[in-house]
């Protein structure tokens, strides 16, 4: 049996050090999280997924639903059995410190209309009516399963905010204009659709990210009176993906066979793999090599390694680290028309240039024509101060 998180702090205390809103403590305080879970729940610490059963472990299945920490419901798109991990996640509670985080870049006032995507186990949607009274707030959720589980939850917990099983890109406007948004699932391109429905002067809350990698990062954007819609990016994170625009590379669709292609261009790589690894970096390399995504892990004999692939034709590059410091020893190998190790070295040596700007210090613009992230504050696009090789 796990240990369970630290004894003697609770989630209560948690937020308070945390620096949560006194509105926020208050709703906080009738909407117990544990309302929300299940009676078998998965918690994600310290690297791993535990399996928690409230009917074995009530004691400990109270401790983690206390505990500041994501806890995975559902796995597979709900295709999962039993009580064992599940190959993806697919839906979970959030880690609290990080929704009040959210809900604090969301500057809510009363009477204010919210919508919400992605309503999971119900709990946001919770707190939201106690802040600011269920009528004003509706959520959507794509997964019919899900958004019946979170209904019950929610008509036990004595909250009935409106809660609609729907595609979430669409939003939802039958209740528009809205004055917030807040979205719990990471999206790579954002639809038109939240921005039509909502007010000018509306703020937009949303985990977003690139095709590069699975890291996350929370953006405010504010609606502008010409439909567009800015704002810089709070904090890294990690979420779930919605489900329209999750990617799925298969790597025997760019080399066929185990051997490198007749072809391959063999190099030396300038970066050692621990200059890949702070979540930074990874950040601003996705803003950086568009239509690219990359997977990191370990060779058959265990030596570190990165594979990129391109999501507009068919390039790739392997790339193979043979001691940390041991440069000549590592490997390049890329096909394809495209480059793609070199253009992360060059991202990599501009974002250094750049002074490594942080996450914070990176932006996002969303037009009738597209989204562009840009940097600091002349809001220059990220393409027009680099240029790729």
């Amino acid at each position: 049996m796990t240990a369970g998180p630290e004894a003697g702090q609770t989630l209560c205390d948690i937020l308070l050090e945390a620096g949560v809103a006194p509105e926020w403590m208050r709703a906080y305080g009738e909407v117990p999280r544990a309302l929300f879970l299940p009676e078998v729940m998965w918690p994600f610490d310290d690297g791993r997924d535990l399996v928690i059963s409230r009917t074995d472990t009530p004691e400990e299945w109270r401790r983690w639903a206390d505990a500041d920490v994501p806890i995975t419901t559902q796995w597979d798109d709900g295709d999962h059995t039993g009580t064992a991990v599940g190959e993806l996640r697919t839906s979970s509670g959030s880690m609290p410190s990080l929704v009040f985080a959210m809900f604090a870049d969301l500057s809510v006032s009363d009477g204010m209309r919210v919508l919400e995507i992605g309503t999971g186990t119900g709990w946001c949607a919770a707190l939201l009516s106690a802040r600011l009274g269920e009528r004003n707030v509706v959520s959507v959720e794509l997964d019919a399963a899900v958004a019946a589980r979170a209904r019950k939850a929610l008509d036990a917990a004595g909250w009935r905010p409106e809660v609609v099983t729907g595609d979430g890109l669409l939003g939802w406007p039958e209740r528009a204009p809205y004055d917030r948004i807040l979205v719990t699932v990471s999206v790579r391109e954002v639809p038109r659709a939240w921005i039509d429905q909502a007010k000018p002067g509306a703020v937009i809350v949303m985990p977003w990210g690139t095709r590069y990698s699975h890291q996350d990062a929370i953006v405010r954007l504010v609606v502008a009176d010409d439909g567009t819609a800015s704002g810089r990016f709070t904090r890294l994170a990690r979420f779930m993906q919605i489900r329209s625009q999750r990617l799925e590379v298969r790597h025997g669709d760019y080399i066929d066979g185990d051997d490198w292609p007749d072809d391959t261009r063999r190099s030396v790589p300038t970066l050692s793999a621990s200059s890949l690894m702070p979540p930074g970096v990874e950040f601003a390399l996705g803003l950086l090599v568009p239509d690219c995504t990359h997977v990191s892990g370990h060779d058959t004999d265990g030596t570190p390694g990165v594979w990129l692939y391109g999501l507009t034709d068919r390039s790739w590059a392997a790339v193979f680290f043979y001691g940390e410091d041991g440069h000549s020893a590592s490997q390049v190998y890329q096909g394809g028309p495209r480059s793609l190790w070199d253009e992360v070295e060059a991202a990599y040596l501009w974002w250094v240039d750049q002074g490594r700007p942080g996450h914070g210090e990176f932006g996002l613009t969303v037009t009738a024509d597209g989204q562009q992230a840009w940097l600091r504050e002349k809001r220059q696009s990220v393409e027009a101060v680099w240029k790729k090789p």
